[in-house]
């Protein structure tokens, strides 16, 4: 996965050190009440589809412009189901950078295109039903915001 220009600015700025940064999560869901997940190129794990907003960007755009790189799809998001944060948000990525993701988790329907992980983030994108999702391998992060939002889907 790339650094962004603003990150790779502030990380300049503090090392390794903990980065708050707020993100966008897609959750799109098919007519059957599927989820729509990717599977994360390092380190092969399937998650939500989601990622940092840009300095300046508004978190609707974020979230459709990071379905379509990751996924491969346009959305019509359906409103926030809920925002995330805290501990279980905190990374510690190989290289030692640390950061704490506060992300506002949009429920969505696919407008347009088929699925497909993109080759650079991701190597696939499938529907799962929330049951088989508990049997797959989730990044940690992802399997505590569906814990989180089961509720509400």
């Amino acid at each position: 996965m790339t650094m962004s220009p603003y990150v790779r600015r502030m990380r300049a700025l503090v090392g390794h050190d903990l980065l708050l940064l707020p993100s966008v999560t897609v959750v799109p869901r098919d007519a059957e009440g599927r989820v729509l997940l990717v599977r994360r190129a390092d380190d092969g794990q399937w998650a939500a589809i989601g990622g940092m907003l840009e300095p300046g960007e508004r978190p609707e755009d974020a979230a459709r412009r990071e379905t379509l790189e990751e996924a491969g799809v346009e959305v019509v998001l359906r409103g926030i189901l809920v925002v995330v944060g805290g501990p279980g948000y905190v990374i510690t990525y190989p290289n030692g950078d640390v950061v704490a993701y506060m992300s506002a988790v949009y429920l969505a329907e696919v407008a347009h295109g088929t699925p497909r992980g993109d080759g650079l983030e991701t190597t696939d994108a499938a529907w799962f039903t929330l049951a088989e999702m508990d049997e797959l391998d989730l990044g940690a992060s992802t399997r505590l915001m569906f814990e989180e939002a089961r509720h509400l889907l």
